[in-house]
């Protein structure tokens, strides 16, 4: 998909979501890795498999249900993504963040995302929330490349505060007052799948990132080229120190992002209950 044809692609997918809610989101809601049960507190009122929407990719990965829900969170008209895409999964970036282009043009203007991440900071522990304040792209490649389609957004989108700073101070008060663990540092998205080397976490470190992922870069790109807010939470899910470092497997990564969840949906429900 290029994107030059994207508006046509939004449109076809708008045109079978609006035959079946009616709902306007407010807020878009991305569930990364482990995360899909933070769904369990939305109050679904339509839901739809991704299978069932015109140009949407299907989920591959483990934890991710592929569906697109539809209800009230915090008080506020949300569509939740349960189950992302990846480029690792053979998906282009423009597949991958089509649905963020859908969810804008179905009215919500915040995104809050999250995700699984590894932590490189040595301070900070598996299991703890981390505040995105900043991203390095090392994907190798861009969701805005090719022509741009001015109808979507601006061809040069700046991204000096792509975590748009309010969001990120009502985060942490809501984090004070419900007495939540919120660090806050710079996520760098690499291509994946292969969880990194150790000189690579040393490289990733001396870059200046704190924790590293495999997600959520191209989704907040997109997110500001249609000149939405962005609100980023990740979960710290194993410990990427290169002197220390132990073997890590994807159903232990689950099980931490699933401990820590319930935090992560105070957070939100918090931050939504005073937009």
């Amino acid at each position: 998909m290029s994107v030059a044809t994207v508006s046509r692609a939004v449109d076809e997918a708008l045109r079978v979501i609006r035959s079946r809610t009616r709902i306007e989101p407010q807020v878009a809601l991305i569930l990364g890795t482990g995360l899909g049960g933070l769904a369990r507190d939305i109050a679904v009122a339509a839901e739809i498999p991704y299978g069932e929407l015109p140009h949407f990719p299907l989920s591959t990965v483990e934890s991710h249900s592929g569906r697109l829900l539809f209800g009230t969170l915090g008080g506020k008209s949300v569509v939740a993504m349960q189950g992302r895409f990846h480029r690792y999964e053979g998906y282009t970036l423009q597949q991958v963040t089509f649905p963020v282009r859908v969810m804008r043009g179905l009215g919500a203007r915040t995104l809050m995302v999250s995700n699984a991440c590894g932590g490189m900071h040595p301070l900070w522990s598996p299991g703890e929330l981390v505040l995105i304040a900043d991203h390095i792209n090392l994907l190798g490649d861009n969701p805005l490349v090719g022509l741009n389609e001015d109808a979507l957004g601006p061809r040069f989108p700046d991204l000096s505060a792509a975590y748009d700073p309010g969001l990120r101070a009502l985060a942490r008060q809501v984090a004070r007052e419900q007495q939540i663990a919120l660090r806050e540092g710079v996520y760098v998205a690499v291509i994946g799948p292969n969880l990194e080397t150790a000189a690579e976490y040393r490289l990733l470190r001396a870059l200046g990132a704190d924790v590293v992922g495999m997600s959520t870069v191209p989704e907040v790109i997109v997110a500001v080229h249609g000149g939405m807010r962005v609100l980023g939470v990740s979960i710290i899910t194993d410990a990427c120190l290169p002197d220390a470092l132990k073997p890590a497997n994807v159903q232990e990564i689950i099980a931490t992002a699933a401990k820590a969840e319930p935090q992560l949906t105070r957070l939100v429900k918090g931050v939504l209950e005073r937009l």
